[in-house]
């Protein structure tokens, strides 16, 4: 059997700005995909800003909740539809209503897995 090579993530020197939600890490993922399919390269810290993480981190994060059977492959087709869509669903639409509770479910539980990685930002304090 072969031996595993450990090979280390370089580690970024510049301050990472973390999502402010899940949604927004979500689509960022979609857009990095998209890109990625379309034969794109990635540089790391070559945007605007430098995320706590890469695109497949969001992607793994993803794939532990199906496989832990917090959401469902349904959540993940709602998530991808509406995530290469740029928009969430809207739950005032008809058609929409349900995939619009798919999706909260889905990012409400992805939010807790992704804040605790860090890569979204905690709630806000409120000011007293």
């Amino acid at each position: 059997m072969a031996k595993k090579k450990f090979v280390p993530t370089p580690v970024s020197r510049a301050e990472s700005t973390p999502f402010d939600s899940a949604e927004e890490a979500w689509f960022w993922y979609v857009r990095c995909q998209v890109a990625r399919n379309d034969g794109a390269r990635f540089v790391a810290n070559s945007g605007l800003f430098v995320r706590p993480c890469e695109p497949d981190d969001i992607f793994c994060a993803v794939m532990q909740l199906i496989r832990s059977r917090k959401i469902s492959r349904q959540h993940l087709r709602v998530l991808m539809a509406y995530g290469l869509r740029e928009a969430p669903p809207d739950p005032r639409c008809g058609e929409e209503a349900a995939h619009a509770a798919l999706w909260d479910l889905a990012l409400d539980r992805l939010t807790t897995r992704l804040r605790a990685k860090g890569i979204v930002a905690p709630p806000a304090a409120d000011a007293p």
